[in-house]
């Protein structure tokens, strides 16, 4: 599919904050080659350090309150026409998400790819649980495919490295932390304070390897265990996924709910699995949370707790899967394995997640239609998924390449497939 690019003279960007790391200084200076006006505005030291280029950086120095004001300042005398942001739910980009939709500003926003590990997100208006895809039903993707002339980009050849991702974040921490005197309105989005941030993630990253062999042998011991095991997905309690979109407060309400469901309703010669996410910070004390719990409901020596780590060794003998709406869902459901979630994400669809009750889908999984996710993955590879990855600088370099021209096309990604359909079938409603 040819892009259609606009005008990029005329368009004036406004960036906001990305993910940790030099990747919107990247994207920044890829865009004012097109000859497109490019501004930042930081919020701290992590933002600042992270720009480049400096002529065109905005600090923000007030009130947390005293934002959306600003912000509709800043758009007015800049000429803003798009404004770029990473996650659309920390309250700096909610308000500029409503901000910019009330005055038909474009909004486009990265996230982590849906189908991790290979891809990036990129949206307009919202992600996750304010993406368009919430509103979208799996046969109306298959139409729009069957009259799509695109094609299925290749995924990367080398992911990001999870290390990088972790330095990243230790680095973008250790300048708030220690150099952050000229932002002193500053408030973070999260509640813990930037201090202990830092030092859990710099505590991650020096534990890596002691974590690599309490991962090894974990994963070794339920590979070579013989029983028949489900598999929890764990989240970052703190990530907009769980904060914003789904009825959880932290990992320890959902883990209470997932065993004692698993307790009443598994076969007794089943057994559990759960495996922490790979950038867990420890700030809630899961593992202890997992044994309090297997100990209450009578199933300590059927729990099984994995620090980490990849998922696809563990994924290949599992029995089902259960997660709040981690994108790792979607690994789950390309395998064909039955997958129940907890809270709302873009791939709840009726035809491939289970709507069963805890106790009776531990006991009997529904099986997803895989023919229907089929359909339902294709759909996003050939719209808001993009190859590359925000942290190693290969994986930045294979995001470039589709990246600007996603953003200057006059369509976002799910219109130019979907517009084909409704061209080509006058009675087909595009949804708004």
């Amino acid at each position: 599919m040819t892009p259609l690019t606009a005008c990029p003279d005329r368009r004036v960007f406004l960036f906001l904050q990305g993910p940790h790391g030099p990747f919107f200084s990247a994207l920044g200076r890829m865009l004012r080659k097109t000859g497109a006006q490019v501004w930042r505005v930081g919020f701290n030291a992590g933002d600042q350090a992270f720009w480049h280029d400096k002529a065109h950086y905005i600090p923000y120095l007030g009130q947390p309150e005293e934002w959306p004001a600003a912000l509709s300042d800043l758009l007015a005398r800049h000429g803003v026409t798009d404004i770029v942001l990473y996650g659309d739910t920390r309250p700096i980009h909610a308000h500029a998400v409503r901000i910019a939709k009330a005055r038909g500003i474009t909004v486009h926003v990265f996230e982590e790819g849906y189908l991790r590990p290979w891809w990036v997100t990129y949206e307009r208006g919202g992600s996750n649980g304010h993406s368009r895809l919430m509103e979208m039903e799996v046969d109306q993707m298959r139409t729009a495919l069957a009259q799509s002339d695109g094609h299925t980009p290749p995924p990367p050849s080398h992911w990001g490295d999870m290390r990088q991702h972790i330095f990243y974040g230790a680095l973008y921490h250790w300048f708030v932390m220690f150099l952050n005197q000229r932002y002193r309105n500053f408030r973070p989005h999260r509640e813990l304070p930037v201090s202990k941030e830092f030092r859990l993630y710099f505590k991650r990253l020096t534990l890596m390897p002691f974590h690599r062999v309490q991962r090894r042998w974990a994963t070794m011991r339920v590979r070579l265990g013989g029983f028949p095991y489900h598999l929890v997905l764990l989240q970052l309690g703190h990530d907009s996924s769980v904060q914003s979109h789904s009825d959880y407060s932290c990992m320890a309400d959902f883990l209470e709910q997932i065993i004692a469901g698993f307790a009443s309703g598994a076969p007794a010669h089943h057994h559990l699995v759960i495996k922490e996410h790979p950038l867990e910070n420890h700030r809630e004390p899961l593992r202890r949370r997992v044994r309090q719990l297997a100990e209450r409901y009578g199933i300590a020596d059927r729990i099984h707790y994995v620090p980490g780590g990849k998922l696809a060794q563990l994924l290949d003998e599992a029995r089902s899967a259960v997660t709040v709406n981690s994108t790792a869902g979607q690994q789950v459901l390309w395998r064909g394995i039955p997958l129940r979630i907890f809270g709302r994400s873009v791939y709840d669809k009726k035809q491939f997640v289970s709507r069963q009750p805890i106790g009776a889908f531990f006991a009997r999984p529904d099986a997803p239609d895989s023919k229907a996710y089929r359909a339902y993955r294709q759909f996003l590879l050939e719209t808001s998924q993009i190859p590359g990855g925000f942290y190693s600088r290969r994986g930045r370099r294979q995001l470039l390449r589709r990246a600007v021209d996603m953003m200057l096309h006059p369509q976002d990604p799910y219109q130019m497939v979907l517009s084909q359909t409704e061209a080509a079938t006058p009675q087909f409603r595009l949804i708004k």
